[in-house]
């Protein structure tokens, strides 16, 4: 017996035990136009983040340490 419903994700961890059910072939996802899907992530999102040199992300990483502190 098949049955559709719609739910509205309002998490992003809903969506990755929604993704473990389909692996599972509990379940069925039917995704809409433009959604990105667990292959194609790394290519939706590339390009998200400007490159920076080590000693920068260092120094920002040690700022934020230190903002903990």
């Amino acid at each position: 017996m098949i049955k559709t419903i719609t739910i509205d994700v309002i998490n992003e961890k809903a969506m990755k035990l929604l993704h473990d059910l389909e692996l599972l072939q509990l379940i069925r996802l039917h995704r809409e136009e433009g959604q990105p899907t667990p292959d194609n992530w790394a290519q939706h999102y590339k390009g998200a983040m400007s490159k920076q040199s080590l000693s920068d992300i260092d120094n920002q990483l040690t700022e934020l340490r230190n903002g903990w502190e």
